[in-house]
C-alpha cells in the first residue's frame, strides 16, 4: 500500500529522488493546490508535499490558490506556501490564477483535501522529464479506498462522463476527472484554457488530444477526503456534459435533428401521396410533421452551437460551420427562410381562401393546413438561426 502524506495518519514513502536542480533559482516543481475551506487537511498536504522535497533534494513550490471562508489560507502562508486569491470562485479559476505564479517547467496539479498521495509528484515529474506533455494519475487504474469516492460517482458518474468524452473525442482515458495531474508549462501554454468550473477537467484533455500532446496514465491511490466534499454531483456533472456538447454539438444535436427531419419528412410525403390523409393517416402525417420541425430546430441548435464554441475560440470550423461563417452564404439562408415563409403563407391563404368560398363551411384541407404552418415554422427557424449566428460574428467581427 503506497502511503500518503497528505491523508492523516499516512506518512509519505520515498520513491527515489530526481536529479538535483541546477543553481539556478528556477525550482525543479511547482505543486499547485485549489483550495476551498480545506483547513482540516492543507496543513497536513503541505507539510507532506515538504518532506517529499526535503528527502529527494528537491527544490520545489507550493502554490495555494485560495478561495476559502476558514483558516486555509492562514495555515499555508505559515507553512511557506505561496498564497493567492482568484477573483472568482470556481475550480478552473482557481488553478488559472495558480498557474499565473509558477517559476518551473513541471506543474503538478493536486487537490488539498488529503485524498492523493504526495510521492506520486516524483514519478509523476520524471515522466515529465522523460518527454511526456501531460500526466494523468489513474484512480481507476489504481487502488480507490473505502469510502472515498460514492458509488454515483465511482460507478455511474466518473465512467459514464469519462466514457462520451472517449467517444466523441476517440480518446482513451480511464480517469477523465481525476484531480492528480502534471503538465509542463510549455504544454499548459499551448492549451490555451478557459473554463472557471469544474468543466476545467475536461477542458484540459480535450485541447491536450486535439493539441496532439504526448499524454500518459499512471496508477495512483485515492483516499478518503476528511472534510466535507465541494462537489454537486449532477449540476458539476451537467458542466462537463455542457462542455463536451460545447467543443463537439454534431453527435448531440446535428446529426439527431437531421435524423429526425428526414424520417418526418419520409412520412409526411408517403402519406402525402397516399391521399386520403385526414380519413386514414392524419394523425402520422401530423407526427411527421412535428419531427420535421423538431428535427431542423435541433439542427440548428447544434449549427449555432457550435459557431458559438467557435467565436469564443474552442472549436475548429468544419464544412458546414464555414458555410454560416460566410456573410454572403448567410444572406442566401435568409433568403431561403424566406421564400418558405411565403410559400407557406400563399398555402394558407389558399386554405382561407376555400374556406371563404365554402361559406365558412366544412372544408378538408387539413394536409394542407399542416404543409403551410410547417413551412412558415421551418422559414422562421432558418431566418432566426441565420440572424442569431451574424450577431454573434458581428461581436467576434467576423463580418463587416
Amino acid at each position: 500500500m503506497t502511503n500518503n502524506n497528505c491523508a492523516p495518519g499516512h506518512t509519505g514513502q520515498n520513491n527515489g529522488g530526481l536529479d538535483e536542480p541546477s543553481a539556478s533559482e528556477r525550482p525543479l516543481v511547482s505543486v499547485v493546490m485549489p483550495a476551498r475551506d480545506e483547513e482540516l487537511t492543507i496543513g497536513e498536504c503541505i507539510a507532506g508535499i515538504q518532506a517529499l522535497f526535503a528527502r529527494n533534494n528537491i527544490k520545489g513550490e507550493i502554490i495555494v490558490s485560495d478561495s476559502s471562508t476558514d483558516r486555509t489560507a492562514e495555515i499555508a502562508s505559515a507553512l511557506g506556501a505561496t498564497v493567492v486569491h482568484p477573483a472568482k470562485l470556481g475550480y478552473g479559476f482557481a488553478y488559472l490564477e495558480g498557474f499565473r505564479y509558477v517559476k518551473s517547467d513541471s506543474i503538478v496539479m493536486m487537490d488539498a483535501d488529503g485524498t492523493y498521495d504526495p510521492s506520486d509528484i516524483i514519478r509523476m515529474v520524471k515522466i515529465l522529464k522523460n518527454g511526456t506533455d501531460l500526466v494523468i494519475g489513474s484512480r481507476f487504474k489504481g487502488t480507490i479506498y473505502h469510502d472515498s469516492m460514492t458509488p454515483l460517482h465511482r460507478y455511474i458518474g466518473n465512467p459514464l462522463l469519462t466514457w462520451i468524452l472517449n467517444a466523441v473525442f476517440h480518446t482513451h482515458y480511464s480517469d477523465a476527472h481525476s484531480g492528480y495531474r502534471a503538465i509542463t508549462v510549455e504544454a499548459l501554454k499551448s492549451l490555451e484554457l478557459k473554463s472557471g468550473g469544474m468543466e476545467f477537467a475536461s477542458e484540459m484533455l480535450i485541447m491536450a488530444s486535439k493539441k496532439g500532446l504526448i499524454i500518459e496514465e499512471i496508477p495512483i491511490t485515492y483516499y478518503r477526503r476528511v472534510s466535507p466534499s465541494k462537489l454537486h454531483s449532477f449540476a458539476d456533472g451537467w458542466r462537463h456534459l455542457r462542455f463536451v456538447l460545447l467543443m463537439d454539438p454534431l453527435p448531440f444535436l446535428t446529426i439527431p435533428g437531421l435524423l429526425f427531419a428526414v424520417l418526418g419528412l419520409f412520412l409526411m410525403a408517403i402519406f402525402y401521396i397516399s391521399g386520403n390523409i385526414e380519413t386514414s393517416h392524419l394523425n402520422s402525417f401530423i407526427l411527421g410533421a412535428v419531427l420535421l420541425i423538431g428535427g431542423i430546430q435541433l439542427f440548428f441548435l447544434g449549427v449555432t452551437t457550435k459557431v458559438y464554441s467557435m467565436v469564443h475560440g474552442y472549436g475548429e470550423q468544419s464544412g458546414l460551420t464555414k458555410k454560416f461563417l460566410d456573410y454572403h452564404s448567410l444572406e442566401k439562408f435568409l433568403i431561403v427562410g424566406g421564400v418558405l415563409i411565403i410559400g407557406g403563407a400563399l398555402l394558407g391563404v389558399s386554405v382561407i381562401y376555400e374556406w371563404i368560398s365554402a361559406n365558412f363551411g366544412v372544408i378538408s384541407q387539413v394536409s394542407t393546413s399542416v404543409v403551410a404552418l410547417s413551412l412558415i415554422i421551418i422559414g422562421m427557424q432558418w431566418v432566426f438561426c441565420s440572424i442569431f449566428i451574424s450577431m454573434m460574428l458581428l461581436n467576434d467581427g467576423e463580418i463587416n
